[in-house]
C-alpha cells in the first residue's frame, strides 16, 4: 500500500482515488483504494463518434463498487497534450470533485507515461514523448528510481522531431510514448501510484481557476489570431 501524507490538504493515496487522463488519443481511468488499483479502463478520445471518457469513468467506478460521493480525492492529468481531450478530462474531474466535495489534484500527463510503464522498466533516465503537432513533440524527462517511484526532472518542453534523437542521446534518455517505435506507451492514470513520492506536499488545485497545461495554443486560436492580427480576447 502507498500512503504519502504531508498535511491534511496535500497529495496522498489513502482512501479512494479517482484518476483520469485524456491528453492523447487514448484516455485512461483508474480507481484506487489505499493506493492499490481497484479498477482501470481506457477510452478512445480521437476519431470516436461520441464522448467516451465519462462512460469510462462510470464503468471504472462501477467495477470498483465505488460511488462518487465515497471518493477521497480526484487526480487529473493536467497536460501538456491535446486541447479537446484535456478540456474534457478537466471538466469531468472538476465536476466530480465539486459534486463530491473532495479536492482535485493535477499531475503531469507526461509523467504518467513513464509511471504507467514503470513496473516493466529498469531504473534509469527516461523521457516521455507525446505528439505536439507542427513537427514537434512534448518531452518530459524523468528518473525511475530503484524503489519504483518516478521523479520528473525539469519542466516539459517542446522539441522538434528532427532534434529529439540527438537530444535523447546527449541526455542519456530512453524515450517512450505513443509515437515512439522503440517503446510505445501511453499516459496511464493508474501510474499515480508511482508519482506519490514526488507529489507529497503538493496542494490541490482551485476548482474555479485551474486549467490544464495545453503546451501551446489551440489550432483554432492560432488561426483566429493570424486572421485578425491580434490576440484572442479573454472570456
Amino acid at each position: 500500500m502507498t500512503d504519502v501524507r504531508a498535511g491534511g490538504d496535500s497529495f496522498a493515496l489513502h482512501g479512494l482515488t479517482l484518476a483520469l487522463d485524456a491528453s492523447t488519443a487514448r484516455g485512461s481511468v483508474a480507481v484506487l483504494r489505499d493506493g492499490a488499483v481497484a479498477a482501470r479502463t481506457s477510452a478512445t478520445m480521437r476519431g470516436a463518434t461520441e464522448e467516451r471518457l465519462m462512460p469510462a469513468v462510470a464503468a471504472a467506478l462501477d467495477a470498483a463498487d465505488v460511488r462518487p460521493g465515497e471518493l477521497t480525492r480526484v487526480v487529473c492529468g493536467g497536460g501538456p497534450g491535446g486541447f479537446t481531450g484535456l478540456r474534457i478530462a478537466a471538466g469531468i474531474a472538476k465536476g466530480i470533485a465539486l459534486a463530491s466535495g473532495v479536492p482535485l489534484y493535477a499531475v503531469s500527463s507526461l509523467a504518467l507515461v513513464v509511471a504507467g510503464e514503470a513496473p516493466s522498466l529498469p531504473p534509469g533516465r527516461y523521457a516521455a514523448v507525446t505528439d505536439a503537432m507542427r513537427g514537434e513533440r512534448f518531452v518530459q524527462p524523468a528518473e525511475l528510481r530503484a524503489d519504483g517511484q518516478v521523479v520528473p526532472s525539469g519542466p516539459a518542453r517542446l522539441v522538434a522531431v528532427a532534434e529529439l534523437g540527438g537530444l535523447a542521446q546527449a541526455e542519456g534518455w530512453h524515450c517512450l510514448g505513443p509515437q515512439e517505435p522503440g517503446h510505445v506507451a501511453w499516459p496511464e492514470a493508474a501510474g499515480i501510484v508511482r508519482l506519490a513520492g514526488s507529489l507529497a506536499g503538493v496542494p490541490p488545485v482551485s476548482l474555479g481557476a485551474w486549467e490544464p497545461d495545453y503546451g501551446r495554443l489551440a489550432e483554432a486560436q492560432v488561426k483566429w489570431e493570424a486572421a485578425h492580427g491580434r490576440a484572442l480576447p479573454a472570456r
